[in-house]
């Protein structure tokens, strides 16, 4: 383990070594879970909420459509995963992380999707070869841990995993940036077990507006059709989180197979465009796919959302004043800035406003199109009461408060998911006779101009 040998270097001797190889880890897990369950309420253990949501999770594998972890390499240690021990409480690092083994344990986690994610702004080559090192980096977590994680690619794997006591790891891509404008590239990527792909991340490609960028294409253009039609054909999910209203509806317009937001909330909540409308999520239901909520604050209150208009306001505000400014001006803004937060401090987001926006999703769509996608470790701060993955069974208790039946309950947290992956499945055996496409960004997009 490499946490150990850094902290003993020097005494640490190749028997002891090998001792601490062989150590059993999941003992420390059992260990770590009884620790934190020491330090919570009896009261909570032991509500007929907290009864409820355990038996719910034996039997259901909680299935979180977006977890960052992957990127948190990158970032933090320049895709070195010598440097990731899953083993530590890594909620202590500076800043903390949301994710580690004792959390996912201690969360219910059945089945996880690790989001390969690149920046929007890296071109196909450079974003495919980040994509690429970080699928390396999942399977490395898994080879390094197989009593913990499994790899899986069908929700048969997912629910097999379970059973055995494992987490199931899957992989999903955030941003199409990285197929390079290739439906040969996006073949390989499912070789390599990507089972969704988020078709845009924050800007606009060359056949698929984004929710955060001008319109250019109204939608998806023909080759990005292609895409959606391939995807299908291949048993891949189509992930319409970061994707514009206008390619949300073009792409359930195209498909065949059920869709997903793998880490989307409510727009009639908090009008940012990362939500879904409610007359997306009617079509969602029509559709039979799901929206996996977030637990991302800006997309979950309103408040912060007028409270990050409000502040950006306020700073090009400020830029204005010293339109050709220097590094003193800089600093003069950053200080007016940072006044003005403290006279308006940001507001905070709830684990019960994060249940509203899973309440709503289910109103207008239906209990069968509601999922959780955290999007831990892809977030700077967290929801109250969410601070991590070990967090998802207070939010299943709230909802148990409020009503829920321990059947939609099992939906929400991963029944829904495993039924629309089998539909997808289900959908590709279908059209397992049809060709590959061939066809290009130039030939199909260049025809209809």
């Amino acid at each position: 383990m490499a946490g150990l040998q850094s902290q003993s270097r020097g005494a640490v001797t190749p028997v002891m070594m090998r001792q601490l190889q062989e150590f059993d880890v999941r003992r420390i897990l059992y260990l770590t879970a009884a620790l934190a369950m020491i330090t919570t309420p009896a009261a909570a253990q032991n509500s007929p909420e907290a009864e409820r949501v355990r038996a719910v999770l034996a039997a259901t594998p909680l299935i979180d459509g977006h977890n960052d972890l992957p990127w948190q390499v990158a970032g933090r240690w320049n895709g070195d995963a010598r440097q990731l021990d899953v083993t530590q409480d890594l909620a202590q690092l500076d800043p903390p992380m949301h994710t580690d083994i004792a959390r996912l344990r201690a969360g219910g986690v059945g089945g996880q999707f690790w989001s390969v994610y690149v920046p929007a702004s890296l071109d196909g080559p450079r974003a495919a070869v980040q994509v690429m090192r970080q699928i390396d980096l999942v399977r490395e977590l898994v080879r390094r841990h197989p009593d913990v994680f499994a790899m899986a690619y069908t929700a048969d794997d997912i629910e097999r995993a379970h059973a055995e006591g494992r987490i199931a790891s899957l992989i999903g891509m955030e941003g199409g940036n990285a197929l390079d404008n290739s439906l040969g590239v996006l073949r390989s990527f499912q070789a390599l077990g990507v089972r969704y792909i988020t078709l845009t991340h924050s800007q606009n490609l060359d056949w698929a507006d984004a929710s955060t960028d001008a319109a250019a294409h109204d939608g998806l253009t023909p080759f990005g059709v292609a895409v959606v039609r391939e995807m299908n054909r291949l048993g891949m999910l189509v992930d319409l989180s970061h994707v514009s209203e206008a390619t949300m509806n073009d792409a359930l317009d195209t498909t065949r197979a059920p869709v997903i937001f793998s880490h989307s909330s409510a727009f009639a909540l908090d009008d940012h465009p990362r939500n879904v409308p409610d007359a997306v999520l009617r079509r969602v239901a029509e559709n039979g796919g799901v929206v996996m909520v977030t637990f991302v604050p800006v997309f979950i209150s309103q408040e912060i959302r007028d409270w990050s208009r409000a502040r950006a306001a306020e700073n090009e505000r400020l830029m204005a004043q010293w339109p050709d400014r220097g590094t003193a001006d800089d600093a003069t803004v950053e200080a007016a800035l940072a006044a003005w937060e403290a006279e308006h401090p940001q507001p905070i987001a709830t684990l019960s406003q994060v249940a509203d926006h899973i309440e709503h999703v289910r109103d207008v769509a239906g209990a069968d199109h509601v999922g959780l996608g955290g999007d831990f470790d892809g977030i700077e701060t967290t929801v109250e009461g969410l601070d991590g993955v070990e967090d998802y069974p207070a939010l299943l208790e709230e909802l148990a408060r409020r009503g829920w039946s321990d059947e939609d309950l099992a939906r929400l947290a991963g029944g829904n998911m495993l039924r629309v992956m089998r539909r997808v499945e289900a959908v590709a055996a279908e059209l397992a006779d049809e060709p590959a496409n061939y066809a290009t960004l130039e030939e199909l997009d260049g025809a209809a101009e």
